[in-house]
């Protein structure tokens, strides 16, 4: 096995330097030695060799979760680090075999009726509540935040993420009814309500996100602006003047696009903006890496924008912006990962070792995706009517909540 895993690291390592320690003891070192990146990476068991060579999208992660392998004179950052930019290049034939089937499999992988779309919520988002209080910002905002300047705080650059949405629905009057499909714990309906004078309806299939973002909303006072329901963007029959959807369109599955679209037409009102927030590729269609699906977002996708132009277009809508983050959500993820280990003792109390394992391999990943692979950000802006919008975009440049709060006074004072 050894003799196999050594002749598929020499063409695997093309960029940086990756040292392999064996359950035999030996040590090997691919690439250049002494260029960057350079890791090194300890196979305790033959289970975890044969995970490298014969599955290494979804057998070495979850060896590294069992503690078969571990980083080797370096931190699990370094390590991956190494291995997702090689594995741009594909030469690894399990990871060019696999990858196929995989996208041959997406259309199945990816059926999310209702009842698999709420298992699927369910199994990353019903995590005792206290997990994402630990390394997210005071809003719970889970989605790629907005770095203007590059040097803000987790808190800053999430509001400011808030805001640079709203701006785009173009809230420019009181009273106007909003859509949040995927409203997780509330954060955005919440703003939206408080700060622009909205009426928002929230939608998600987490139970726990419904239970905190309600409690949330009768806090604030809010609860006469800001409902929230357990239900599937499907069953929506009402028409809104608004929609937005931000971090949720990575869980509706390539083959309910179409659908998805087709629903957003339908419920928004002639007049109506809507606003998606997704992660996407930038180098095309694909499928979602193994231990991921299996591990962290069952039946999720993260598209291409030429596929989900493909539905836009079929729906009948017309795309009004479309703005490309790239690195936002790298910068986001790295804010993440710091206040995840800063609290690591208490997470491993409230789950496990394995628990924390996973989820700092996740997070690792996700950041170096951004950093190494094609992921990014992608923000559309909808309507159903050609003349909806200005013709230009400065207006989203004016829309501050100070704005329209102004505007919401104007108009109370012309009522009287």
């Amino acid at each position: 096995m050894s003799m196999v895993l050594d002749a598929i690291m020499r063409r695997f390592v093309r960029h940086g330097c990756l040292a392999i320690r064996t359950p035999d003891g030996r040590t090997r070192t691919y690439g250049t030695r002494g260029s960057e990146p350079r890791a090194g990476m300890w196979l305790h068991t033959p289970a975890a060799v044969r995970g490298a060579i014969t599955n290494p999208a979804l057998l070495l992660p979850e060896s590294y979760m069992d503690a078969s392998m571990t980083p080797m004179a370096c931190t699990l950052f370094e390590l991956m680090d190494v291995l997702m930019l090689n594995a741009e290049s594909a030469r690894h034939p399990a990871l060019r075999l696999v990858g196929g089937v995989r996208t041959l499999k997406r259309s199945w992988s990816q059926m999310n009726p209702a009842p698999r779309a709420r298992r699927n919520v369910a199994h990353h988002y019903d995590f005792n509540g206290r997990l994402y209080s630990l390394f997210l910002d005071r809003d719970r905002q889970y989605s790629c935040a907005y770095f203007a300047r590059g040097d803000e705080t987790l808190e800053e650059a999430q509001e400011a993420k808030k805001h640079h949405i709203a701006a785009k629905l173009k809230l420019d009057r009181p009273g106007l009814r909003v859509l949040d499909i995927g409203c997780g714990w509330g954060g955005m309906a919440l703003t939206l309500a408080r700060d622009y004078g909205a009426i928002v309806t929230g939608i998600t299939l987490s139970t726990e996100q419904l239970a905190e973002a309600r409690a949330r909303a009768a806090q604030e006072g809010l609860a006469d602006r800001v409902s929230f329901e357990l239900l599937d963007y499907r069953r929506v029959s009402r028409r809104f003047d608004r929609i937005v959807s931000v971090g949720m369109f990575e869980h509706v599955g390539i083959v309910q696009f179409d659908r998805f679209f087709a629903q957003i037409r339908d419920c928004l009102e002639p007049d109506g903006v809507a606003l998606l927030h997704s992660i996407g590729r930038s180098d095309g269609p694909g499928a979602t890496n193994a231990w991921v699906e299996k591990y962290i977002f069952p039946g999720g996708y993260a598209p291409a924008l030429s596929e989900t132009l493909v539905s836009i277009e079929r729906a009948g809508l017309w795309v009004t912006d479309i703005e490309i983050l790239r690195l936002h959500y790298a910068k986001t993820i790295a804010l993440w990962r710091r206040r995840f280990a800063a609290n690591r003792d208490l997470i491993a109390s409230l789950y496990d070792e394995r628990f924390c394992r996973m989820f700092e391999l996740y997070l690792v990943a996700a950041e170096l995706s951004f950093r190494r692979q094609g992921q990014m950000n992608f923000q559309i802006q909808l309507a159903r009517e050609q003349q909806t919008l200005p013709l230009t975009r400065d207006y989203m440049l004016g829309a501050t909540p100070a704005a329209a709060r102004e505007a919401a006074v104007a108009d109370s004072a012309r009522s009287i």
